[in-house]
């Protein structure tokens, strides 16, 4: 392992240009005859449109055009689709309602797109907006899941009665039923898991470019994986041939799971660009961003945890009602369903497990997935459960943990998934040691003696990471496969570009994918160039998501430096006249093992393109490309455990320790990790105690800006304690895991199992404001 290899704290060699303003993100991006565009944007949450006046807005300076939903419709622009097909367990296919880029005859949300503005600059864009006059008729709106069942809840779309668009279920009903009609204790809960904005630092941005000589088009945009955009809008929404069509994702600042979908504006600019004649560009503000950018969780669910007289869990039921909100977007279908009921066994052998899920359309932005995507709301269902059963039956809730962890592996839960690789026990007792859980009672009494309430919970959670393989996802109504490319191209003078379709949006790819190269070949890590996120230069890619990029991505890299080093060695041996058997490659050095034959990297790159001196019928050249598509997901799994001290007379929570031990398998890069970690524990503590979306009755969003929506800040935050264990993952040539969605999965149960265990009052909902600590607290006493 070298210093720049895997394993090595290398600095982010992105940092530099992003430290020094030098990124370059898609607002950035700038080009001859550029316009700009406005969306006009329903000011309803559901309302018929019975006219748009226009007429006055185009007479107005600078501007181009004003464009609507019929205009585009007319063009044969198709509808935004969900790309993965749920049936319901009556086997009807999911009802998938119709979502126009601009909406003709019907809004569905506050925020729906009905009209684009072209003008010269943004503010001519944005006065001409004001001036178009639409006639909305109102009709009856509903936000909330629950509500949109009902009897008399006003109907969002045609195609599914009573808002529901699948009922859908897995596992085995009649064996879970059995179980608990027959266990010695049965513990119930109602779970509420809160509605989240996901508010990456950038806000989305698009520009569409229409090129007439060449009938091209090229889009620039904020996309976490730019191939599938350029796939879905040619071969879904009419707006190009895939061959006519450039897909760009620069820099872009963060994305948590919004940044994965097809949203209008990329549509509508492209569209815009063709019609209009000029390039058009578009960037969100951030009310935009809060009432467009998927959102994220809100499910409502009900549990029964099943026990033996022995506290052995023997069955677990959930019935869960999902909010997808007014239309299905990419990968919504997906997130209640197999990327959630299919972790409900979490790091426990549970016999027996049921779980139904029905999605509903409301009159509020869609859903979908937001970091971590399934597998938090899986989790903190899952953790506050079990927590509430030790609590009833009287016994330690790390002892009934640690009682019913699955133990030999592989293991094959009743929910689809089968764990390759594991030790629960490890992580649980890092965790409690770092936490010193066995002084906790001092602590706690200090605390009163202050005046102030102490608690302590933990979480034991489990994700899956890289989906896969594509097979298996296809058979689940996946609508793409899962695997990823990867291409190494090794230079005339030995310099490496690596060729990912994954992207990178704040994850430290240009570092931890080059330490990969580095590491194998012993060559400076600033030899080594990673180039992604555009579809002329890249081979087809799926993205990054899921915290796939490690996992798969890394992977397909590995096959692609296979193949180039054993052409290298090849070529050696050659020129070496040595058995390429005794070939080796280390610190830049091609050598014969075991004499002092060396030639640097660089001269048999230079070989294999001046193709003076190869081996009998080589192709020149040196660079490979390869597919990799995983046997199996990985499964990251750990214990976080939370302490927290509140003052009585207020409900403010102080977090006084955090402890995270997590499992990632093998890793390249810790420090990257780490801040990984610490970026997840934040957002899953925002969720715990401050982050809500909220709608008023009438479907007004009233969460629309920082000033009502809260971020946590760094002094919301302790420091926090992390290690690491490590059962590396046997199904990938790195033997790794994923790390990036992991804090934001096992933070938030933890938190308020201890804010709970503190106030001595379960019934507690996130986010765990001062004020509904306050209320549960003296409604407890």
């Amino acid at each position: 392992m070298g210093v720049e290899g895997i394993g090595a704290r290398v600095t982010r060699k992105e940092d530099k240009r992003f430290l020094t303003g030098k990124g370059r993100y898609t607002d950035d991006m700038i080009v001859p005859g550029m316009k700009y565009a406005y969306f006009i944007r329903s000011p309803h949450a559901h309302a018929a449109i019975r006219s748009i006046d226009a007429s006055a807005a185009k007479a107005m300076p600078g501007v181009i055009d004003v464009l609507d939903g019929k205009q585009l419709q007319a063009d044969g622009i198709g509808n935004l689709i969900c790309g993965w097909m749920i049936h319901s367990k009556d086997g009807s296919p999911m009802k998938m309602g119709a979502w126009r880029p601009l909406a003709a005859e019907t809004v569905r949300y506050v925020g729906d797109a009905v009209a684009i503005v072209v003008a010269d600059s943004a503010g001519e864009a944005r006065d001409a907006a004001e001036a178009v006059v639409i006639d909305y008729e109102q009709l009856p709106a509903v936000t909330e899941a629950v509500a949109a069942l009902a009897a008399g809840a006003p109907q969002i779309h045609p195609e599914a009665t009573d808002n529901l668009i699948f009922d859908w279920q897995l596992g085995d009903p009649e064996a879970t039923d059995r179980a608990i009609a027959s266990a010695a204790h049965v513990t119930e809960i109602e779970i509420h898991n809160n509605r989240l904005s996901p508010n990456p630092m950038e806000p989305r941005a698009t520009l569409g470019i229409y090129d007439s000589a060449e009938d091209h088009y090229t889009c620039y945009t904020t996309s976490q994986n730019p191939h599938v955009a350029r796939l879905v809008m040619s071969a879904f929404y009419n707006v190009a041939p895939e061959n006519k069509l450039r897909v760009i994702a620069p820099d872009v600042g963060g994305g948590f799971g919004s940044k994965i979908y097809i949203y209008p504006e990329e549509i509508v600019c492209l569209w815009a660009s063709k019609k209009t004649g000029v390039p058009v560009k578009w960037t969100s503000d951030r009310t935009e961003a809060f009432l467009t950018d998927a959102h994220g969780r809100d499910h409502v669910s009900k549990v029964k945890m099943a026990f033996d007289a022995d506290n052995r869990i023997t069955a677990l039921k959930v019935d869960t009602i999902a909010n997808l909100g007014a239309y299905m977007s990419l990968f919504s279908s997906a997130v209640p369903t197999y990327l959630y009921a299919t972790l409900l066994s979490g790091q426990y052998a549970i016999p027996a497990i049921h779980a139904n899920v029905r999605t509903v359309y409301t009159n509020t932005v869609p859903v979908d997935a937001y970091r971590g995507a399934g597998r938090p709301e899986a989790t903190y269902l899952l953790e506050r459960t079990i927590e509430t059963a030790a609590r009833e039956l009287g016994v330690s809730p790390a002892e009934l943990r640690r009682k019913n962890f699955i133990r030999t592996f592989p293991y094959q839960t009743p929910v689809i998934m089968n764990y390759d690789a594991g030790d629960y026990e490890a992580s649980l007792n890092a965790a409690m040691q770092a936490a010193d859980w066995s002084g906790f009672a001092g602590r706690k009494a200090q605390s009163e003696a202050r005046g102030k309430k102490r608690g302590i919970g933990m979480s034991c959670y489990i994700e899956a990471c890289g989906i896969a393989p594509s097979a298996a996802v296809g058979s689940l109504g996946a609508g793409v496969g899962l695997w990823e490319s990867a291409e190494v191209r090794v230079n005339a003078v030995g310099t490496i570009e690596v060729l990912t379709g994954s992207h990178s949006h704040g994850q430290g790819h240009e570092t931890t994918f080059a330490q990969i190269i580095a590491g194998r070949l012993g060559v400076p890590i600033e030899s080594v160039n990673i180039v992604h996120g555009d579809t002329d230069k890249v081979q087809m890619g799926m993205g990054t998501y899921g915290s796939r990029s490690g996992a798969v991505g890394m992977s397909a890299v590995v096959k692609a430096l296979d193949k180039v080093e054993a052409k290298a060695k090849k070529i050696a041996a050659h020129l070496m006249e040595a058995d390429e058997q005794d070939i080796v490659i280390e610190n830049g050095e091609v050598k014969v093992a075991g004499t002092d034959k060396a030639l640097p990297w660089f001269q048999v790159a230079l070989a294999a393109y001046t193709a003076h001196n190869l081996p009998a019928g080589m192709e020149p050249g040196l660079k490979e490309t390869a597919f990799y598509d995983p046997a199996n997901f990985t499964f990251p799994a750990g214990c976080y455990i939370a302490e927290v001290e509140i003052d009585p007379e207020t409900g403010e929570t102080d977090i006084v320790q955090f402890v995270a031990a997590d499992d990632f398998g093998n890793i390249i890069n810790p420090m990257i990790v780490e801040g990984q970690v610490h970026g997840g524990l934040a957002q899953g503590i925002g969720q715990a105690l401050l982050e809500n979306v909220q709608y008023d009755e009438s479907g007004q969003l009233l969460t629309a800006s920082f000033m009502d929506y809260a971020m946590p800040r760094a002094d919301d935050l302790p420091s926090f304690k992390l290690s690491h264990q490590n059962t590396p993952c046997p199904n990938n040539p790195l033997g790794i895991k994923g790390c990036g969605e992991a804090g934001a999965i096992g933070s938030p149960p933890a938190l308020i199992n201890a804010i709970t265990d503190a106030i001595g009052n379960n019934s507690l909902t996130m986010p765990a404001t001062p004020m509904k600590v306050w209320q549960a607290l003296h409604a407890a006493h």
